[in-house]
């Protein structure tokens, strides 16, 4: 039996390919029956509990060095906030011969638009460290420092009103 030879029987085919070797096909398989192409949409309950166990892990991981992030970049303004009034009270001491009252004078005299708002507090309240005036000759006192009014501690361990 070199040849093909079909044979057809209901829904099965039978093929012979050379010595002797046949296949069985069912048309049903191939066939584009709207029964079994029909393929089921959207994602299980598992599949979709997996996902979300693995972005609960990543949240868990992310979070800590998130919260670091933010705490360091509060101190680095808190740092530059308070060397920019520093400078400013040296510079208005040099330029008027005395140390200004208080840090509204600062702004009134333009020296600052206006008070920066404390990281830490969310508010103006900046302690001020009043002590004499060294240009002064009559024992005056004026603003010397300046020190943030929060009560927290730094990532170093210092309190940041000791900044």
């Amino acid at each position: 039996m070199t040849g093909r030879c079909e044979a057809r029987h209901g829904d099965t085919e039978t093929r012979r390919h050379g010595a002797g070797f046949s296949v069985a096909v069912s048309r049903r398989l191939f066939s584009a029956s709207p029964r079994l192409s029909v393929s089921p949409s959207g994602f299980t309950l598992l599949e979709l509990m997996i996902v979300i166990t693995i972005i609960i892990i990543l949240a868990a991981i992310v979070l800590p060095q998130y919260q670091k992030t933010i705490a360091a970049a509060r101190e680095a303004v808190l740092h530059d906030d308070l060397f920019q009034m520093r400078k400013l009270i040296d510079e208005y001491a040099a330029d008027k011969g005395k140390l200004p009252q208080s840090l509204d004078e600062l702004v009134t005299s333009r020296y600052m638009r206006e008070i920066p708002v404390d990281p830490f507090t969310d508010q103006k309240d900046w302690t001020v460290t009043m002590g004499d005036d060294p240009n002064s000759s009559g024992g005056e006192q004026g603003v010397t420092d300046v020190h943030s009014a929060s009560p927290e501690v730094s990532s170093d361990g210092r309190p940041y009103s000791e900044w």
